[in-house]
C-alpha cells in the first residue's frame, strides 16, 4: 500500500504482552477493540511494531533502584496497589515497549515534523515510584534524551488527557526548559495534584465549548511565549462524555477540534511534534476507537500539506 505521506506510527499493541493474557480491568483495551483500532490505523499510515527501550534511557529520568526492583518483581503490595494492578513480566514488557515507541516517535519527529505512538502517555510515573497504571514516563524519557542530546532546548509537554500529569510534573518541576501543561478534570485523579507550569483544573461536565475557550485563552498564549523548538501532545480520549474514568463531557467533534488546534499549530509553526494517545477507558468501543481515528486524522490534516512532494511512503 502507498500513502500520499511520509508520516508513520509505532505501536506496542502487537507485543506478546497484550496477547499473553487479559487486560486487567479497565486499564487497557481488550484485545478485541485493539485489532479494530490497529485496522483503521493501518489504513491511514504504516504501522510500526515498537522497539524495546533500553533501560539505560529510563535511567536518566528515573531512580536506578526504583527501576531494578520493577525489572526483577521485587516491588510490594502498596507499590502494586498504587501502580492499579499486579506486577507481571508482561507489565514490564508493556512499558518498555511503549517508551520505546515513544522514542522511535521522537526521532520521527525530528526529520519528519510528525512522530505518532499509538499509545504511551504514562504520566503518572514519578522519578521513583509508579502510579495510575505508569511505572514508566515514557514522555519524561525522550523528552530528556532530546536535552541530554542537543537535540531541542525548549521543550512543550502538551498534555490534554483527563488527569492532572503529576509525574510528568514532578519531574520536571526544576527544569526551565519544558513546559508543562495540564489542562484536566479539577475533581478526577491524581487526588492530590502536583504543580506544573500551567494547570486549568476544569469542572465536572465540562463541555466543547467552554472545553474549547480554555485552550484557546490560557494555553495558546503562554505555549506562544515560550516558543518551544519540539512538543509532545498527550491526546487522551478519556474526555469523551461516558468515559468510565473521566469527568468531562466531550463530544467527539469537540475531541477532534481539539486535536486540529494543536496540530495547526504544530504544523503551522513547523514545531516538531510527537503525539501520544494517553487515557481512554470509554465503555462504548465504537466511540472510544473513533476518537483515537480522529486524533490521526486531524494529525495528518495538519501535516501532510507542509510534507515534501513525493514523500510518500510504500509498504508491502
Amino acid at each position: 500500500m502507498t500513502f500520499p505521506h511520509p508520516f508513520r506510527a509505532f505501536t506496542a499493541f502487537r507485543r506478546a504482552a497484550y496477547q499473553s493474557q487479559a487486560a486487567p480491568r479497565r486499564q487497557f483495551m481488550p484485545r478485541e477493540w485493539i485489532q479494530a483500532l490497529l485496522d483503521g490505523a493501518q489504513a491511514r499510515l504504516p504501522l510500526l511494531d515498537a522497539p524495546s527501550l533500553d533501560w539505560s534511557l529510563a535511567e536518566a529520568v528515573h531512580d536506578p533502584a526504583f527501576l531494578a526492583r520493577w525489572r526483577e518483581g521485587q516491588v510490594t503490595r502498596a507499590e502494586e496497589r498504587a501502580l492499579g494492578f499486579p506486577w507481571s513480566p508482561a507489565v514490564v514488557e508493556r512499558g518498555l515497549g511503549s517508551s520505546g515507541a515513544t522514542l522511535a516517535a521522537t526521532r520521527d519527529a525530528l526529520t519528519l515534523g510528525l512522530g505518532v505512538n499509538l499509545g504511551g502517555g504514562t504520566h503518572h510515573a514519578y522519578a521513583d515510584h509508579a502510579e495510575g497504571f505508569s511505572f514508566l514516563n515514557d514522555v519524561a524519557i525522550s523528552a530528556r534524551w532530546l536535552l541530554d542530546s542537543g537535540k531541542a532546548r525548549r521543550i512543550l509537554i502538551l498534555d490534554l488527557d483527563v488527569h492532572q500529569g503529576n509525574g510528568t510534573a514532578a519531574i520536571f518541576a526544576q527544569e526551565p526548559r519544558v513546559l508543562t501543561v495540564s489542562l484536566h478534570a479539577e475533581r478526577n485523579y491524581p487526588f492530590r495534584k502536583e504543580t506544573s507550569d500551567l494547570d486549568v483544573p476544569l469542572p465536572d461536565g465540562t463541555g466543547d465549548a467552554a472545553y474549547l475557550h480554555a485552550l484557546d485563552s490560557q494555553v495558546t498564549p503562554l505555549v506562544t511565549a515560550f516558543q518551544p523548538d519540539f512538543a509532545f501532545y498527550l491526546a487522551g480520549a478519556d474526555v469523551l462524555a461516558g468515559d468510565q474514568l473521566g469527568r468531562l463531557a466531550l463530544t467527539l467533534d469537540g475531541v477532534q477540534a481539539r486535536d486540529r488546534r494543536v496540530f495547526r499549530w504544530a504544523a503551522r509553526t513547523r514545531t516538531p511534534l510527537v503525539t501520544v494517545m494517553a487515557g481512554g477507558y470509554h465503555r462504548d468501543p465504537t466511540q472510544l476507537i473513533a476518537a483515537r481515528l480522529g486524533t490521526l486524522d486531524a494529525a495528518l490534516e495538519a501535516f501532510a500539506p507542509h510534507a515534501a512532494r513525493g514523500a510518500g511512503r510504500a509498504v508491502s
